[in-house]
């Protein structure tokens, strides 16, 4: 599906818009683009005895500001039995992906026309973007998908027209996976798997792994009570000792109390004192 231009024709449609090109050179390049889009080419699939079950799995989300070079990736990719998202530009991706974009934009830049809240829970397995568009380049997008915390483990793919040996490094510098050239072709899309289903086992053994040290904790914390209970019994086993102890002391204390004030009174003179003491008898 086609988020990035509303309005835009279908690729099914036969009246595809050319764009205006320099060089006699693009004008081919189109016209053969143009051709291969209006062709039929589901005899071409790659993987034409494969249940296309698995490769459905992956999402593709494709980045172009040329509405000619969308149309092709995105053919080349239901070929290749890939579910695809197009956009036509950098900001429009990232919103897609749910980020924000926090450069400045002018009055005459429109809002990208997705909201994130429509989208989430829709997982992207590649990034494939043009290099050179307006605003927001290829090398931007991959900079700031790269710089996210939640998008860094997608794989990005960079296209573009122009075969620069500067660009080329500097973007597989930054992290991108390939540099294609355009236009792409069906061998070309045949690179993307390996990206897809190396970064799904890597997610797969974090999952794992997330699971398997959940369940270490999950033991201990199953483990830990009958410990605490064992030493709440001996905590109050030493209590009870010492609260008897105390008991015992202070009895014998009040015990020797008692003996000595017996004692005192015994030998006191009072105590051997006539009871009729100063009473006159006849």
């Amino acid at each position: 599906m086609d988020v990035g231009s509303a309005g835009s024709s279908s690729h099914d449609d036969p009246v595809l818009p050319l764009l205006p090109c320099r060089s006699s050179r693009g004008r081919r390049r189109r016209t053969l683009v143009r051709k291969f889009l209006l062709s039929d080419l589901s005899h071409f699939s790659p993987f034409p005895q494969m249940s296309s079950a698995a490769e459905s799995q992956f999402h593709v989300l494709a980045v172009d500001d040329s509405l000619i070079d969308r149309k092709l990736i995105e053919r080349l990719l239901k070929i290749s039995s890939y579910q695809v998202t197009t956009v036509d530009s950098g900001s429009k991706a990232l919103e897609f992906l749910g980020s924000r974009v926090n450069d400045d934009r002018s009055s005459s830049d429109s809002l990208p026309s997705v909201s994130p809240s429509d989208h989430q829970g829709v997982e992207v397995n590649l990034i494939i973007t043009d290099y050179c568009m307006p605003g927001m380049t290829g090398y931007d997008l991959l900079k700031k998908i790269k710089e996210s915390s939640s998008l860094r483990d997608i794989p990005v793919v960079i296209m573009s027209s122009e075969n620069v040996p500067s660009r080329i490094t500097r973007c597989l510098e930054e992290g991108a996976e390939e540099f294609i050239l355009k236009p792409v072709r069906l061998a070309d899309v045949n690179k993307l798997r390996p990206h897809m289903m190396r970064t799904k086992k890597l997610k797969g053994q974090e999952q794992e792994q997330e699971l398997q040290e959940e369940s270490v904790t999950h033991c201990e914390v199953r483990s830990q009570p009958p410990r605490q209970h064992e030493l709440e019994i001996e905590q109050s086993q030493q209590d009870q000792s010492q609260q008897i102890q105390q008991h015992q002391q202070q009895k014998s204390g009040n015990n020797n109390k008692r003996k000595a004030l017996d004692v005192e009174e015994g030998l006191s003179p009072d105590r051997t004192r006539s009871r009729y003491n100063g009473v006159a008898t006849f």
